[in-house]
C-alpha cells in the first residue's frame, strides 16, 4: 500500500486503504479535528442520512444542511463543523473551518436566517482514536493521510469523496481510488 508524506493533524483527511476490512470505516473518509498526545477525533464524511437537524435535535429549526454517521463511538451525540467562527464556543480546525459550538445559538442563528445549509455539516457519533492508536494503524498502512482542503468538507458529491481526494494527490493515488470494493468481482 501506498503511504503518503502528509502527518496527521486537525483539518487533514484520513482515507481508508481500499480493502479495509473495518465495516465502520470501509472507503471512508475521516476529517480529523483533533490530533495531540491525548488521541484523535474526527468525523466520517461520506457516510451521509437521510435525517435532518430537526429529526435530530428538538425544537431545532429547519436546516438542509448534511448529518452523517460520524463514527462508531458515542453514537447518540451530536457534532457539527461550519465556517462561522463567530458562534460561541467554536473551536478553529484550519483557517476558514470550526467545529463545535453553543448549539442553542447555532438554533437561533439558523432560524435567523444567520446560518447557511452550506456552511454546516452535522455527524451523529464521532470516530476516535486513543494515544498512539492512530500512529499504529497509520505504521500498519490502513490510512492514507491527505492535506486539508476546506473545499472537500462543503463538497456538493460527498458519495464520491474518497475517490475525488485519492485522484487529488496525484497519479500514483489515482489508481488506487479505482480499485475495485471486491477485485474477485472485477
Amino acid at each position: 500500500m501506498i503511504t503518503s508524506s502528509f502527518k496527521p493533524q486537525p483539518g487533514r483527511f484520513l482515507i481508508s486503504e481500499p480493502f479495509m476490512g473495518d465495516p465502520n470505516f470501509q472507503r471512508t473518509v475521516v476529517l480529523l479535528v483533533e490530533h495531540n498526545t491525548e488521541g484523535s477525533l474526527g468525523f466520517v464524511m461520506n457516510r451521509q442520512l437521510s435525517a435532518l437537524l430537526h429529526d435530530l435535535v428538538e425544537d431545532a429549526p429547519y436546516c438542509a444542511a448534511p448529518v452523517f454517521m460520524g463514527g462508531p463511538v458515542e453514537q447518540n451525540t451530536l457534532h457539527f463543523v461550519h465556517r462561522r467562527g463567530d458562534l460561541p464556543g467554536a473551536r478553529e480546525v484550519v483557517e476558514g473551518l470550526y467545529w463545535s459550538g453553543d448549539l442553542e445559538q447555532l438554533k437561533l442563528m439558523i432560524e435567523d436566517g444567520e446560518v447557511d445549509a452550506k456552511e454546516i455539516l452535522f455527524f451523529v457519533g464521532y470516530s476516535g482514536w486513543s494515544p498512539g492508536q492512530l500512529d499504529t494503524e497509520l505504521e500498519r498502512k490502513s490510512w492514507i493521510v491527505a492535506p486539508e482542503n476546506i473545499d472537500f468538507v462543503f463538497t456538493d458529491d460527498y458519495e464520491e469523496l474518497w475517490q475525488e481526494i485519492l485522484r487529488n494527490m496525484g497519479e500514483k493515488y489515482k489508481v488506487i481510488s479505482n480499485y475495485p470494493i471486491d477485485p474477485r468481482l472485477n
